[in-house]
């Protein structure tokens, strides 16, 4: 069985700032593999705070949607964790190019060399790490961001990280047994590139799995109490829809 815990479940500067939900990443469980999705800021003590424990030095690998703070900024102490320091050359990463070269790069060079592989995300290129395979999708956001895909023992469990709506959004996504959103805005806002509750409403209705869980919460969305709104999806769609909590698991 496979398990996704929610180590944190904030999304924008406000909320990571102020820590009023907590900002780590997503831990992905499943094959005897690990993987740390957007290891924000406190990961590694959500690590170490979780119950049970996760030791970060068991995590196999990491996968970075992309290059903004709150989705990056724990990337690299643990590699230097999945590593032991680079004297046991082990664990990948996947991430976009930018995030490993150029001026915006966010993983520092000397630690490239302790993994065992780097891996670059692409427009509808297909990985697997162990038991576990995925698809990368490019989404619309204001840097190189990409959604997952992902099998997990033959359940697609898909990420829709964060991005504008845009056409052909949840087609990419279509046969999603679980479909986890960022959903960053209550309402729509022109210029930001993040999903409101109607556009979640719309990818949901669109896909129809048999769950959905909303992640990744804005200022508004915390203030408007995400669990009513998951509730009201719910009756409004005839599918369930949960609000994730900081610490909250989820078996598939």
């Amino acid at each position: 069985m496979a398990e996704i815990k929610f180590l944190g479940t904030g999304g924008a500067r406000f909320v990571v700032a102020k820590q009023l939900r907590y900002s780590a990443g997503t831990f992905i469980n499943c094959c005897g593999v690990s993987l740390i999705l957007d290891p924000g800021p406190g990961t590694l003590v959500r690590l170490a705070s979780s119950k049970p424990k996760i030791d970060a030095e068991s995590v196999n690998g990491i996968i970075l949607s992309h290059i903004h703070l709150d989705h990056s900024t724990d990337v690299n102490i643990l590699i230097d964790s999945i590593t032991n320091g680079g004297f046991k050359k082990r664990g990948i990463l996947f991430a976009p190019i930018e995030a490993i070269e150029g001026n915006s790069r966010v993983v520092l060079p000397y630690l490239l060399p302790f993994l065992e592989e780097v891996k670059i995300l692409g427009d509808r290129e297909k990985f697997s790490f162990g038991n576990i395979s995925f698809e990368s999708f490019s989404h619309k956001h204001s840097v190189e961001t990409y959604g997952i895909k992902m099998n997990l023992e033959n359940k697609i469990v898909s990420f829709i990280v964060d991005t504008q709506f845009f056409d052909g959004l949840y087609e990419l996504y279509k046969g999603s047994d679980t479909l986890i959103l960022n959903v960053v805005l209550l309402e729509a806002k022109d210029g930001v590139m993040h999903l409101s509750l109607n556009d979640a409403k719309t990818i949901i209705s669109q896909i129809k799995p048999r769950k959905a869980i909303l992640t990744h919460f804005g200022m508004n969305m915390i203030r408007a109490k995400p669990f009513i709104l998951a509730e009201k999806l719910s009756f409004e769609l005839g599918i369930e829809v949960v609000a994730a909590s900081d610490g909250m698991s989820l078996s598939i």
